[in-house]
């Protein structure tokens, strides 16, 4: 249960006066430490302020320039987040517009993971590389810029994650973390590094036909979706980044807002974190991010097109999978609570894939406010993993008392990344409790809580209101939104919105009958406050444009019971008829609808094929528990018989063959066009097994497929083989069949049908 925190009262003092504030924004900064009316200047007007620079950074800067002049040809190597996406595009976009003979390089997460490998390295060297320049990696890379210096490669390290002991043998080396306390550029990403050692060489050479402003888009895009704390030049590149990429030239980035329905004009940090960094990261998390430079930079609409198509498909395959990751998480938390005990969430399986391990990691931070670690474990028993911090935790900090367990790590306070053998999990997971408790003390065990910004009547909720909100943004690490709430208010209605149906819009009434309407991103099967209900609503605001017009958007965050609605005692109506230990349809009459699927169904209709009568006889067992319980809204029977037959257990190739049969026949007989349903009740399957499964094919070349809701469109013809996306699909296949298999075990075992049968 969430403590909300009501808010402390403040008086504005006079000084504040002759700023002109809305009371509200005064407020905000006043109970966020701002106090004195020059940094509440500084703040709210953060581009005013002169900007700052790393120390010698002018040498760099000089041996860049000396390579540029000489045609040297220089390597950037970045990395596959969507801050290595950007810095690598800032920088090699500097160069190109300089003349320099420049490459980039961007490892493969499925065969490389995080940093710069020497067997990837070696073929660039053996290419003529003569400068190494990394962005938002290689502050650790002892071994790899060692190799490089051997070769007689000069290196330079712009980085923003947290150093080792010691430094590597580079030659010049940028990164805040190594600026004193208070330095305002302490906090930048990677690419808010690289634009200042890019700004810095552009002013240095006035021959280019680039000016550093027009990069602020990618820096805006990269501090954004890193996560940065904005304060002091961090907070100044945001903004001023936001303003820039609402009016950005770049092909690449109005395409992806294109396909994404979402507007550039008004775009916020929102925007970028909800939007640009999924699709962008999904590139680096289930395939190659090497593209996503091209399209940052490309000119060619083109071009641009055909990579931003590629990206919303696999941002389609990332939310697959993320909700298969995520619903096997909280089995796990569910099958053994003691897990939700320890100071942090520590969870591991053989079938997730290591592309979004991280992504869950955040959905079980933003559930059950602790930090989170999730493992992917491939065949030879290492175990590679993704951890998430909350505020107040050095998430690397904590993992790195555990270094002696520890096969590799690296990161920054509230993320990180690390690999261990499987054996030794049981006591990194001890270790790390510690570490962790060491750290936060009590705080890890404390209840969560909300902080409460304002209560505001739902009459008072107006673009006026909202708008001088945007005086404070942009929002994000350091600067939260404020969070609003309303009082007793019914809800009267709750409407599912988003290609996957994934998001809620609910439509509340207080007592005066005054209305407001809520986005809450994810609320799909979330639970919600009982009809008749009053409860208290928290929210944050903000204003926004649809269709030329100004409008107010509320977004969910939480709410609470204030009344509860008479509670209904409903009694089951529904007869359960335990036939499991019958071989054939015995006992059951002759107009009994019988509900079967699979290859080898001889009797009964499949799922499409339902329709409402009084006895139901589920002859096979079902996939889930979300097919029985459509089967059983689409029927309402009074009386059920269970026989619980399972088809034939198919392992993944061999359902891969059978879909891509069905997928022949599709093509050949059906003119390519099929449903997601079809495919399931054929397999008798899961429609997100179908999807994945389909995504293999279409990933090995076999297939062009189109999903569209549930329509899927076949059509003949290779495209280009993907095997790292192929094996994240297979892995996550398997684990999607494992879950099936053990449903299916369950229903045809247990003694208590009636807890599956409601």
């Amino acid at each position: 249960m969430t403590r909300w925190i009501e808010p402390s009262p403040i008086e504005i003092p006079a000084s504040f006066q002759a700023l002109g504030l809305p009371p509200l924004v005064a407020v905000t900064l006043l109970r966020r430490g701002i106090n004195r009316p020059e940094d509440a200047e500084a703040f709210l007007y953060p581009e005013k302020n002169p900007p700052a620079q790393f120390p010698e950074i002018e040498k760099t800067v000089a041996r860049l320039s000396l390579a540029i002049r000489n045609q040297e040809k220089i390597c950037v190597w970045g990395d596959f987040d969507v801050d290595g996406q950007t810095s690598t595009a800032l920088l090699v976009q500097t160069l190109q517009a300089l003349n320099a003979h420049v490459i980039f390089y961007i490892p493969i997460r499925g065969k490389e993971s995080h940093g710069i490998h020497i067997d990837s390295l070696k073929p660039i060297i053996d290419g003529g590389a003569q400068l190494l320049l990394t962005c938002d990696t290689g502050i650790t890379a002892h071994t790899a810029i060692d190799y490089a210096n051997s070769r007689g490669v000069e290196v330079i390290i712009t980085d923003h994650h947290d150093p080792g002991e010691t430094l590597p043998n580079a030659n010049f080396i940028i990164n805040p973390k190594l600026l004193p306390e208070g330095h305002p550029l302490k906090n930048l990403a990677g690419v808010g590094v690289a634009y200042k050692l890019a700004a810095a060489l552009l002013e240095t050479n006035k021959e280019a036909q680039l000016h550093h402003s027009s990069l602020l888009d990618l820096v805006a895009l990269g501090l954004i979706a890193d996560v940065a704390l904005l304060q002091s030049e961090t907070r100044s590149l945001a903004r001023q980044g936001i303003q820039e990429l609402r009016e950005t030239k770049r092909p690449g980035l109005k395409i992806m807002a294109e396909l994404a329905s979402a507007s550039l004009e008004t775009l916020t940090e929102e925007t970028i974190g909800f939007t640009f960094a999924p699709r962008l990261n999904a590139l680096g998390r289930l395939g190659d991010a090497n593209p996503a430079v091209d399209l940052l930079i490309t000119k060619e609409s083109s071009r641009a097109r055909v990579l931003a198509a590629q990206i919303e498909g696999l941002n389609a395959q990332r939310r697959m999978l993320t909700k298969q990751v995520y619903d096997a998480a909280e089995a796990q938390l569910h099958e053994t609570p003691d897990l939700l005990t320890d100071p942090v969430i520590i969870l591991s399986h053989p079938n997730w894939p290591g592309g979004v391990v991280g992504i869950v990691a955040n959905k079980l931070i933003e559930r059950y406010h602790k930090p989170a670690i999730l493992f992917s474990e491939s065949d030879d028993g290492i175990l590679r993993g993704s951890a998430r911090s909350i505020d107040g935790l050095h998430i690397t900090e904590a993992i790195a008392t555990q270094k002696e367990l520890l096969i590799g790590f690296g990161g920054h306070p509230m993320a990180a990344g690390m690999s261990l053998h499987k054996d030794d999990l049981p006591a990194f997971r001890k270790g790390l409790g510690k570490a962790v408790e060491k750290q936060l003390g009590s705080i890890v065990f404390e209840e969560p809580t909300l902080q409460i910004d304002a209560w505001v009547a739902l009459s008072d909720l107006n673009i006026s209101l909202a708008e001088s909100l945007e005086m404070l943004a942009p929002f994000g690490a350091g600067n939260p939104q404020l969070t609003f709430a309303a009082r007793n208010v019914t809800l009267k209605s709750a409407t599912t919105l988003g290609k996957a149906k994934e998001h809620l819009r609910l439509n509340v009434e207080d007592a005066n009958g005054n209305t407001a309407s809520l986005l809450w991103w994810g609320g799909a099967g979330e639970d919600l406050p009982e009809t008749g209900s009053t409860f208290d609503v928290a929210f944050s605001m903000r204003s926004s444009t649809f269709r030329g017009q100004k409008q107010v958007s509320l977004q969910f965050k939480e709410f609470r019971i204030t009344n509860e609605a008479p509670v209904e005692l409903k009694r089951s109506k529904i007869e359960i008829r335990d036939m499991r230990l019958q071989n054939a349809l015995l006992n059951v009459q002759p107009s009994t609808l019988v509900w079967a699927e699979g290859p080898d169904r001889a009797v009964g209709v499949n799922r499409l094929n339902l329709t409402q009568s009084d006895e139901l006889t589920i002859y096979t067992t079902p996939p889930s528990p979300a097919e029985l319980r459509n089967a059983l809204e689409i029927v309402r029977p009074k009386t059920v018989y269970v026989f619980g037959v399972s088809p034939v257990e198919q392992k993944p190739d061999e359902f891969l063959s059978y879909l891509a049969g069905l997928c022949k026949y599709i093509l050949n007989q059906r003119n390519g066009q099929g449903t997601i349903d079809e495919l399931a009740a054929a397999c008798a399957a899961r429609k997100i097994v179908i999807q994945i499964g389909l995504e293999w094919l279409a990933a090995s070349g076999q297939l062009t497929i189109n999903m569209e809701e549930d329509l899927v469109t076949l059509t003949k013809g290779q495209q280009e083989k993907n095997p790292y996306l192929q094996v994240e699909l297979y892995t996550a296949l398997q684990g999607l069949l494992n879950e099936t298999s053990a449903f299916r075990k369950y229903f045809s075992t247990t003694n208590d049908l009636r807890s599956i049968i409601k």
